[in-house]
């Protein structure tokens, strides 16, 4: 994959398979310490330690349209090239955790990308599952959690095109605001 924002939008489909209701989806940049921490977790249905063990085999998957599932074992590639680290915990019936720990001044670390269009494709989407959203730099942070959005428009839909133009330009302005290191 060739950015951060595709793994992103490719582990969080895995939680959606799983049946999360929630997934969260959280960027960390600690520059003193030359970080670049995503982590992602959701309230699936979660992993056996069997599956949990096999989750990062690039011939494993749990899906029945292909033989391989190259996500995680991507993410953990692109994460440990950097002088990173990979990490996944995952409990049955409980859900799964997912950290990634890049060289953020690594030459080989692959850049963000569409952050705000992969956000924007996860929140407006039709399905039934809610998105916490942080991100954090030494400039600020910034959050977004669907659940708030959808009581505040009571029931206006988040795919509504004057809602979808409204979340585009608030991811836009607010990440550019604590300036994402690319």
């Amino acid at each position: 994959m060739k950015d951060l924002s595709l793994h992103i939008l490719d582990i969080v489909q895995n939680s959606i398979r799983a049946k999360a209701k929630l997934v969260g989806i959280e960027i960390t940049e600690l520059p003193k310490e030359d970080h670049l921490i995503i982590t992602i977790t959701d309230d699936g249905c979660g992993m056996n330690p069997e599956q949990l063990q096999i989750a990062i085999d690039p011939f494993y998957t749990s899906r029945t349209t292909r033989k391989v599932g190259l996500g995680l074992s991507l993410f953990k590639q692109n994460a440990e090239m950097t002088g990173g680290s990979f990490n996944i915990e995952s409990e049955l019936g409980k859900g799964t955790k997912v950290t990634a720990v890049f060289g953020l001044s690594h030459i080989d670390r692959p850049v963000m990308g569409d952050l705000v269009g992969t956000l924007l494709l996860l929140i407006c989407s039709s399905g039934g599952t809610d998105y916490v959203f942080k991100h954090q730099t030494p400039s600020g942070k910034f959050g977004v959690d669907t659940r708030e959005l959808k009581q505040t428009l009571e029931n206006v839909p988040l795919n509504n095109p004057e809602v979808r133009s409204f979340l585009k330009e608030m991811l836009q302005e607010n990440l550019e605001q604590i300036q994402i290191t690319e």
